[in-house]
């Protein structure tokens, strides 16, 4: 049986189609703020692969959610939208509201958490989200801007300075403004996840497109770097959605 897996984040739309649990079509394109547009273009193509079931992972708001739907049911096949629920699948939420929490970082905690194991779940995407849990509890977590959006908040009117691709490779005290301003901003970030890490035993897992610069600095912990954990935590999620 094949699915069509879509996870719409607030620059990004990425889609698997899986057959058999295996992937056999995986693509992310920026969607320039108008996901709806980007996905329209891909239906002609989706229409063709012989789709069973669609799980969607989106951030957008109701409005845009809506105009999503609108447009997956050209395809004519069941289409469940993920959700963040007090409790689901036995794991229970850490947010006093539910709702509050985004989608993407419910359901990469749905992907992993076990009964009898602690985690610290990294997202290293637009920003950096940390989630906790003891067994099938969330514990909750933080936000901090990432990587880029704290280098461009201290570095500004710099267009003559080139960034080099080397700017978040190491830890050592800046010998230049650039290189002070990317090794500070990676201390700080590392720093706060040893910090976390030191406070109880637990797994660290990485995922999203800066996982493996974090993971670099933090082999002391065996981080286990994951790719497609929001992909998993989608099938798991439609793995125990109620049948009608």
């Amino acid at each position: 049986m094949k699915s069509l897996w879509l996870d719409i984040g607030n620059t990004r739309l990425k889609y698997w189609i899986t057959e058999n649990h295996q992937t056999i079509e995986h693509a992310a394109e920026l969607h320039l703020q108008s996901p709806a547009d980007l996905l329209l273009g891909l239906i002609q193509h989706f229409k063709h692969q012989g789709l069973h079931r669609i799980g969607v992972s989106s951030v957008l708001d109701a409005e845009n959610n809506q105009r999503i739907q609108q447009i997956l049911k050209w395809l004519e096949i069941p289409v469940v939208f993920a959700k963040v629920h007090a409790e689901y699948a036995e794991l229970k939420c850490g947010y006093e509201v539910p709702s509050q929490l985004g989608i993407d970082r419910w359901l990469q905690v749905l992907a992993v958490a076990q009964a009898n194991e602690n985690y610290c779940i990294i997202g290293c995407g637009t920003a950096l989200t940390i989630d906790l849990t003891q067994g099938k509890q969330h514990l909750g977590g933080y936000i901090l801007p990432n990587l880029y959006l704290q280098r461009d908040a201290l570095i500004q009117n710099t267009k003559g300075i080139k960034i080099p691709d080397s700017a978040f490779d190491n830890l050592n005290p800046g010998n230049n403004t650039v290189d002070a301003v990317h090794h500070g901003i990676l201390l700080g970030l590392i720093s706060t996840i040893e910090n976390i890490m030191q406070q109880s035993p637990k797994k660290l897992l990485l995922t999203g497109g800066d996982a493996l610069v974090f993971a670099k600095f933090l082999k002391k912990y065996d981080p286990v770097v994951e790719t497609d954990l929001l992909l998993k935590g989608l099938q798991q999620y439609i793995a125990h959605y109620p049948k009608d």
